[in-house]
């Protein structure tokens, strides 16, 4: 039997894109998160980590390179927690940023949901905090 994990936490997500400085643009300027790391760690390599203000685990927005990390325009699987799930799918909406026509309910114990698609059509989905689902709109 082996020893107990050491692992603590997730430290970041990764996404594939097709070009860094757009998605910067996108998940910077237009959603707001900040850029945690940008830099090349070898020649024709970039690394560019992005996250919600305070968000301990990164997105790491990557270029596919030698079969790593897939291919651009799927679902990643993100779930992105917010405290005003209606007030978000409205702010990305009138920012011009593909999000799905109407907010997802399921019921009193799923938290409403929306899913958004970045410029390379990977789909994230942003669910309301349980601390907030009581909001309404």
């Amino acid at each position: 039997m082996s020893g107990p994990s050491t692992i603590e936490s997730v430290a970041s997500v990764v996404v594939p894109i097709t070009d860094h400085d757009r998605s910067i643009a996108f998940y910077v300027g237009t959603l707001g998160f900040r850029l945690r790391a940008d830099f090349s760690p070898g020649p024709a390599f970039r690394w560019v980590e992005v996250a919600p203000t305070d968000a301990a685990t990164t997105i790491a927005l990557a270029v596919p390179r030698g079969g790593m990390w897939g291919t651009a325009g799927g679902e990643t699987n993100i779930n992105l927690a917010c405290t005003d799930v209606v007030g978000e799918h409205v702010r990305l909406r009138n920012l011009g940023v593909d999000v799905d026509a109407e907010i997802l309910r399921v019921g009193a114990e799923v938290p409403p949901m929306f899913r958004f698609r970045d410029p390379d059509r990977n789909v994230l989905q942003v669910v309301q905090t349980a601390r907030s689902r009581t909001m309404t709109h």
